[in-house]
């Protein structure tokens, strides 16, 4: 294993004008292109409706125009969207903020979508909204979000998906007493399901992703819940990375002791967040844009991309959890 030197990057957000989003079919279909090649795209704390968010959806557009390939699919990592919704099922933003914004003539592979806590707390029901979304269009859609907790399989990876908006957590970070998150036999449904998720057979790399970052250096910090409940599930299973957002910026940690990669994509269009500086292993950009997991030959690569398409930094990973930084 190489051991990256301690750093922190201060980096700020340029972002470049592009041609109007597109305004592309809904339904996805799109087969792999390349046998033993997988990219996926990941972005989180995003749904903003501004100029912010847009710079980002257009940056991942030209990045993805320039990978050879259509991406295999978007994780949307939470906070997708902020603020009301009026209508719901049929709320203008769902084209304003997710068809016309992420086009499917540029990402038409599905997206996988988990809950932030803005999607609980800014319209009471809305994670019912956004689990209802897909089955409410009666067609196929690339919006999957079939459950609150659920496991997506390829070839080369596994993806457990979660919801981290505990009760415990969104009381003690957002000093809220509405009742906006998962209910008690939800969060224990969900351990019990990811418990035998990671001890059955799975693909040789596996990520597990939620909202709430499990270590962050930025400004919500570790979260302890997660670093009792889940931190030890992972490690013990011999989880690659787990992602997250909820920080609004990127980060990657690699703590002495932990096999598991830490993967922060939080910048994908809510205001940036001030930083401490960085513990050992820890890389914090206080910048906004997105994530490119990609799988090759037996090598996980993850790379953060600002939105003018610049790889500000980048990992790879084997199946043994061996790991060096690229950028």
């Amino acid at each position: 294993m190489e051991i990256p030197m301690t750093r922190r990057r201060a980096l700020k957000t340029l972002f470049c004008s592009s041609a109007l989003l597109g305004h592309g079919p809904e339904l996805f279909g799109q087969s792999r292109p390349a046998a033993g090649s997988l990219d996926l795209l990941a972005l989180g704390d995003f749904g903003t409706g501004d100029e912010r968010q847009k710079a980002v959806a257009r940056g991942m557009a030209r990045y993805a125009a320039g990978l050879g390939k259509k991406p295999d699919g978007v994780m949307f990592l939470g906070d997708n969207f902020y603020g009301a919704m009026p209508g719901g099922l049929t709320s203008k933003r769902w084209m304003e903020g997710y068809s016309q914004m992420y086009p499917a003539k540029d990402f038409p592979g599905p997206c996988w979508a988990i809950f932030g806590n803005h999607d609980y707390h800014d319209n009471r029901g809305g994670e019912l909204v956004q689990l209802g979304y897909a089955k409410s269009l009666n067609r196929r859609t690339r919006w999957t979000c079939p459950a609150k907790f659920y496991r997506v399989d390829f070839p080369e990876l596994t993806m457990l998906m979660l919801d981290t908006n505990w009760e415990s957590i969104n009381r003690r970070v957002h000093g809220d007493n509405r009742p906006c998150w998962m209910q008690e036999d939800e969060r224990e449904a969900q351990l019990l399901w990811l418990e035998k998720e990671l001890a059955s057979e799975r693909a040789p790399f596996t990520i597990v992703a939620g909202h709430h970052p499990i270590y962050s250096d930025a400004n919500h910090g570790d979260t302890p819940e997660l670093v009792a409940t889940l931190g030890p599930l992972l490690e013990k299973h011999g989880v690659h990375a787990y992602f997250c957002g909820h920080d609004h910026d990127l980060q990657h940690m690699e703590l002495e002791g932990l096999r598991t990669s830490f993967v922060l994509s939080g910048g994908g269009g809510a205001r940036l967040y001030d930083s401490a500086e960085a513990r050992a292993g820890s890389t914090v950009l206080d910048v906004h844009g997105f994530t490119h997991l990609s799988v090759r030959g037996g090598e996980m690569t993850i790379r953060h991309v600002d939105p003018n398409g610049k790889i500000v930094h980048a990992f790879t990973k084997g199946v043994n959890h061996d790991w060096k930084i690229l950028a």
